[in-house]
């Protein structure tokens, strides 16, 4: 393969010299980011509909694989929050054989993604279409952890957004005392716990306190056991069975899962350059990932991703190369090899008080805010995505968000280059320098689907004394098939007409697409000059 392609990381790492200083630094930061996955992939496996040693799974085995073959040095993979709605949708929908199925084939994209270059691509996902479902997620699974939150003793909750809020208000009767009181003591030493014990994570201080409290006391609150009984301590290759028939139902989820995958894998690793000045790999890293979310599924595990929190603190804890990535993954299956069977006695609501805080991390409400506050078209690509993401569906609110997107940029790259196209003409339609007769309009910016009706429209209405038009292009970065077809059709019309036209000033390529597209060539001059000439 390619090395430019695929390039792990790890290998230029080590190749650079790799000392005893650095290893140590790198296994104790991985040591601390393993202890702070361990409540975070427990509590997004719950919340995802599995059990939890599926999350623990997830964890171990891809967060080695992307960590051992990924393009970042700082990158922590593993089950993350904003794969819960999606997760929770294909189970629901395709059991959990449909989820082992879809997690492999996003793998399968995501590895095409990285062969196709495609990773750079993907870096450049509307900003306000990110935060819109990021934020939408973040609501969402907030609405997931209100039953455990409160310890609603219901079973069989609506999926439904609106209907789940109100079947929570009709069942407020229910609500467990205790069970808020676990919630509210694990949001607050998640939140607060860090300014007396810096080093340990708040999450994991308030699942040791709120579990020991459970069991000390003996609270009459729900745990992992009530639900999923003993959790098993080993992990083992399962294989889904597939029935190649049904291959086509999953492409829609696992697309999902994929770019979702993606995206949230390169803000991360972008992320984490800034923080050591570094430059990941990113065809490599989506690779990677891809390998990861293949391989993963035959463990038991959900889809995987990087996780910015955990690279965050990565980072900030010293880890400098993959190796710290490889130590969390190693801290988490020692963990669940000998502490495994303690995990069942986590009490519910303590999961749910570590996702609320997670939501309120993932909801960017200042990001929101601030969107805003800007143009319209961003405020809806923004709110479009959030109201598809909760009320819908994601993978739909992803879909329109970008087609969205993509409609809204061309519009206003049309309405630009329209302007410009004006106020360029009123410049250079000056009589005492060209020849009476002779016209000069300047195009300046893309010439592209967008805004060839434009461009064309103003063209053909030339000054009615014009015997030759000339079209200055040297501020035409590019023109495409449509653009090429239009200008072409445009200037045909004007020669029937009798006037005749020169083209001025165009790159290479502008040439060879307008010539391909029927242009003479005789007619396409370098240099303004030349055709007064």
């Amino acid at each position: 393969m390619n090395r430019h392609i695929f390039y792990p990381k790890l290998l230029s790492t080590l190749k650079m010299g790799y000392g005893k200083k650095m290893l140590t630094q790198d296994i104790l930061a991985g040591i601390i980011v393993g202890i702070v996955a361990l409540p975070l992939s427990i509590a997004f496996a719950v919340a995802s509909g599995v059990s939890p040693e599926k999350g623990l799974i997830t964890a171990v085995v891809a967060g080695f694989i992307i960590s051992l073959l990924g393009g970042s040095r700082v990158q922590i993979g593993g089950p993350t929050g904003a794969f819960i709605v999606i997760v929770v949708g294909i189970i629901q929908k395709y059991g959990i054989e449909g989820l082992m199925i879809s997690t492999m084939l996003a793998g399968v994209f995501m590895i095409l993604f990285g062969l196709l270059r495609l990773g750079t691509l993907l870096k450049y996902i509307p900003h306000p279409l990110v935060v819109g479902f990021t934020s939408g997620i973040a609501l969402v699974i907030f609405s997931t952890q209100i039953k455990d939150a409160l310890g609603l003793e219901v079973n069989a909750i609506p999926s439904n957004f609106i209907e789940k809020w109100g079947f929570y208000f009709e069942n407020l009767s229910s609500v467990n005392i205790y069970a808020i009181g676990i919630t509210i003591l694990t949001i607050l030493i998640s939140i607060y716990s860090s300014k007396w014990i810096p080093k340990v994570p708040g999450s994991f201080i308030a699942i040791l306190v709120t579990t020991a409290l459970v069991k000390i006391f003996t609270l009459p609150v729900t745990t992992i056991e009530t639900i999923y009984g003993s959790i098993p301590s080993n992990i083992e290759m399962h294989l889904p069975m597939i029935q190649w028939s049904q291959i086509p139902s999953y492409i829609e989820p696992a697309i999902t899962i994929a770019l979702l995958g993606s995206i949230e894998s390169l803000l991360s690793a972008v992320v984490s350059d800034g923080m050591i000045g570094g430059n990941h790999r990113s065809n490599t890293e989506l690779i990677a990932q891809g390998v990861a979310n293949i391989i993963t599924p035959f463990f038991g595990g959900i889809p995987a991703t990087g996780a910015i929190a955990r690279t965050a603190t990565n980072v900030k804890n010293g880890g400098r190369t993959p190796i710290a990535g490889i130590a969390h993954a190693m801290t988490l299956l020692l963990i669940m090899l000998f502490f495994g069977p303690w995990v069942k006695w986590i009490p519910m609501s303590a999961l749910a008080g570590i996702l609320i805080v997670v939501s309120y991390n993932m909801s960017e409400w200042r990001s929101f805010k601030g969107i805003l506050k800007t143009s319209y078209f961003d405020i809806l690509v923004l709110l479009s995505t959030f109201f598809l993401t909760v009320l819908v569906d994601l993978t739909i609110a992803i879909e329109v968000g970008m087609v969205l997107s993509a409609l809204l940029f061309m519009k206003r790259m049309a309405d630009q280059m329209g302007l410009q196209q004006e106020v360029d003409k009123d410049v250079l339609e000056n009589d005492d320098k060209l020849p009476e007769g002779i016209k000069a309009y300047e195009i300046s910016g893309p010439f592209f689907f967008g805004s060839a009706r434009n461009y064309c429209n103003m063209i053909q209405n030339v000054h009615p004394k014009t015997k030759i038009l000339i079209l200055r292009m040297r501020h035409v970065p590019f023109i495409d098939a449509t653009g090429a077809h239009h200008l072409k059709e445009c200037l045909f019309d004007l020669t029937h007409k009798g006037v005749d036209y020169r083209i001025s000033g165009t790159n290479e390529a502008v040439k060879k697409e307008l010539i391909s597209m029927g242009v003479e060539s005789s007619k396409i001059y370098d240099h303004f000059e030349e055709v007064i000439k």
